[in-house]
């Protein structure tokens, strides 16, 4: 059962600000810190724990009656806990940060001022940078290859400074803003997929009935990354994100482009795997693998789901991918200039 937080005003924010909470240590003081340094202030913070043994969510609420808090029996899984929290949010705007990122000073300031400027854009994405180096990014958007597999566009890269808004195949999870109606009409993230995939899957879906995301290389965060997971490489994040990389692509791409680029799909697997092998890591991305191919059923019986409200194109998804395996092997940005 989850608890819900004694504000009630009734009135509503533009911005409504979720942030999942799990075993999220010192971290989530900073976060909660560098949102209240936002020069926008009209939003209201949602914590969602998800049974954390730490109590710092109830600590912060404590310290601060203003933040509604909400605190689940057992771990539900980032997806669930977003999902959660959407239903509970009062604003126009859904903003989701990670409690490891640290959000600059104007990051809610240029998210709305994009969303302002491109009224018929509802889904917008975050330059983020390293926690620990500043001058390297952590991303600048989600990318997705040819060979239906995501990535970070940029990650570990130096940060190129200035650039424009640009379309991005998705926005990361840990740092966006979407329109709250629109989430909740698309059902939310996939709680399926637990963590790890889910807000790669998100924008896929957008994507699939025609709606774009937006890079806004001006709202900038500082992220650490799955402080709240045991790190970017533990055997955790490895399964999750193996398998749900593999339910994503069976569930999302349409029926032409997925027969096309099974064997790019299939030849980047074979690839990673090499690279896992060569780190001495191989039997978790591989239980990962296994246990989405044994279980296959959960993704074919998304797949009808998201494939029944598709309305792009084959040929409108693919153009929305990275081409180039050198983007896919470096991590290289991907970033389509608006027409």
């Amino acid at each position: 059962m989850a608890r819900g937080g004694a504000k009630d005003n009734p009135s509503s924010p533009q911005v409504s600000v979720v942030v999942v909470v799990y075993e999220s240590g010192p971290t989530l003081a900073e976060c909660l810190a560098a949102l209240r340094a936002q020069t926008f202030t009209d939003y209201e913070i949602l914590l969602v724990d998800n049974a954390s043994s730490d109590r710092t969510a109830q600590a912060a609420a404590m310290a601060d009656p203003s933040i509604r808090l909400f605190e689940n029996a057992e771990n539900l899984g980032f997806a669930a806990a977003v999902n959660q929290g959407a239903r509970q949010a009062r604003g126009r705007w859904l903003a989701l940060l990670n409690p490891d990122a640290f959000a600059e000073p104007q990051w809610l300031a240029e998210l709305v001022a994009a969303a302002k400027a491109n009224p018929l854009v509802h889904a917008f994405a975050s330059r983020q940078l390293m926690a620990e180096d500043p001058t390297r990014l952590d991303g600048l958007g989600d990318v997705m290859a040819l060979a239906g597999y995501p990535f970070r566009g940029g990650y570990t890269h130096p940060d190129p400074g200035g650039l424009e808004p640009g379309w991005v195949f998705s926005a990361c999870g840990g740092a966006m803003l979407i329109d709250r109606d629109l989430f909740l009409r698309l059902g939310g993230f996939d709680e399926r997929l637990f963590c790890y995939c889910e807000d790669v899957d998100l924008g896929y879906r957008l994507r699939l009935v025609g709606e774009p995301t937006l890079l806004v290389p001006d709202a900038v965060v500082r992220h650490v990354g799955s402080a709240s997971s045991g790190g970017r490489r533990s055997d955790f994040a490895v399964f999750h994100g193996t398998r749900n990389r593999f339910w994503v692509f069976v569930k999302n791409t349409p029926p032409v482009l997925f027969w096309l680029t099974l064997p790019l799909h299939i030849l980047a697997t074979l690839v990673l795997f090499a690279r896992h092998a060569t780190r001495g890591e191989l039997a978790t991305p591989v239980r990962g693998l296994l246990f989405g191919i044994r279980n296959i059923g959960v993704a074919l019986e998304a797949r009808r789901e998201a494939q029944a409200s598709r309305t792009a194109s084959s040929w409108a998804i693919a153009r929305a991918m990275t081409w180039n395996p050198l983007d896919l092997l470096l991590r290289r940005a991907f970033i389509q200039p608006r027409r």
